[in-house]
């Protein structure tokens, strides 16, 4: 589908990427670019290391876990993040995200 939106992440995505996300569970780098210009970020984590992270922010004080653009996935490889990005939005799930700023060029004055 040509209008289906590409990831890609801020760091880059090699080999090595693919065994260490796996064995981290998360990857908060991602972005996600759409045909109409505009781009989101998401953090993908799966079950365990949600949990973990969960557990962890209850110890230290905060009884909750909610980074933006945050998916859950069973397992962390690319084809499997990239699968996630395009049924979610085909369910519309980016209309409710707000969208990351553009760089503004260095001769523009807010």
């Amino acid at each position: 589908m040509e209008n289906t939106p590409k990831l890609t992440f801020k760091y880059g995505w090699d080999e090595r990427d693919e065994a260490e996300t796996l064995q981290k569970g998360y990857r908060n780098d991602g972005i996600v670019h759409c045909a109409d210009g505009k781009t989101y970020s998401v953090y993908f984590i799966d079950p365990i290391r949600l949990q973990q992270d969960l557990e962890d922010e209850v110890e230290y004080g905060s009884p909750f876990l909610a980074p933006p653009g945050l998916i859950v996935i069973p397992e962390l490889t690319q084809s499997a993040m990239e699968n996630a990005i395009t049924k979610l939005w085909k369910q519309g799930y980016f209309d409710s995200l707000k969208p990351l700023l553009e760089a503004k060029e260095p001769h523009q004055v807010a």
